[in-house]
């Protein structure tokens, strides 16, 4: 009797469960998706752009589940993130060797407010499995720079400034939907009000992100490794930004892409998606944020 109770108490919470799933994982064309079956993807990437909702709690969660499951597949694996900005690798690399404490780190380098809840597990991964951690952003100052004067600021700095940026001069094809978009809601916005500013500066200082970002992660690959690389989603959605950036850098690199997106409904496909990325992950409007 014990037995058939016990049994019937998992029947009832595993149907609970599935009634209420915390996400589910489609493909590019809004076919569900086993999380395992993903995984064995990823693992046979060269890099994998892992798109995130900084405040979502889920989305960090699985991120810490993702490269805790490659690391089981005996994958070599590097980590970036965009995070963390060039100039902090030196800070990144002492704490990451055990010669800094953690409290160094997140004095000194410039670490994001959700920083402990939602970061820190992902580098303290990668210290304790002897993991590179690559600082793969631009530095903030720089991209303000762009955003106020355009990408021909760039060449003003010093030469161990420019060290830390995607090499000059940096590309931008503002014919790409993604930077289009942005463009067109700026003008619609009509940010010509603030100073010093325009439409154009500004998708340049996301272009010098994207460049950069994919700068650094092309620099850092390994063989028979996989790069897991954290970024906000719109650095990568629809195979743009990073995506675009390092398939001109390296076209034959096999590139994996990951999109974080929240709906009301999750168990139905919103068409918004389609070819966002390969794997899209959906999520409660409702769900746990960070800040």
């Amino acid at each position: 009797m014990k037995v058939i109770t016990l049994f019937i108490i998992i029947f009832c919470a595993l149907a609970f469960a599935m009634d209420k799933p915390a996400y589910i994982l489609y493909n590019a064309k809004g076919k569900k998706v086993d999380y395992d079956k993903m995984i064995n993807r990823l693992s046979k990437a060269d890099v994998v752009l892992f798109g995130e909702l900084h405040n979502n709690a889920l989305v960090h969660w699985l991120q810490q589940q993702v490269v805790k499951d490659l690391q089981k597949q005996n994958r070599s694996l590097v980590l970036g993130a965009e995070m963390f900005e060039a100039d902090d690798q030196l800070i990144v690399n002492e704490y990451l060797n055990g010669l800094i404490e953690a409290r160094h780190l997140e004095s000194e380098a410039k670490v994001w407010d959700n920083y402990a809840t939602d970061y820190k597990p992902l580098i303290d991964f990668a210290k304790q499995h002897n993991y590179p951690f690559i600082a793969t952003n631009i530095p903030r100052r720089y991209a303000s720079l762009v955003s106020r004067e355009g990408l021909q600021a760039l060449d003003s700095l010093l030469p161990e400034a420019q060290s830390y940026i995607a090499p000059l001069p940096v590309e931008v094809d503002l014919e790409l939907p993604s930077y289009q978009n942005m463009l067109e809601m700026m003008q619609g916005h009509g940010n010509s009000g603030h100073s010093g500013m325009n439409g154009e500066n500004m998708v340049n200082a996301q272009a010098i992100k994207d460049a950069t970002m994919a700068h650094f992660i092309q620099q850092n690959l390994q063989e028979n490794s996989t790069f897991v690389h954290f970024n906000g989603s719109y650095h990568s959605d629809r195979f743009e930004g990073i995506y675009w950036y390092l398939k001109e850098l390296k076209p034959d690199l096999d590139i994996v892409i990951i999109s974080s997106v929240e709906q009301e409904d999750i168990s139905s496909w919103d068409e918004r998606w389609e070819n966002v990325a390969d794997y899209i992950i959906s999520i409660p409007a409702d769900m746990t944020k960070t800040y």
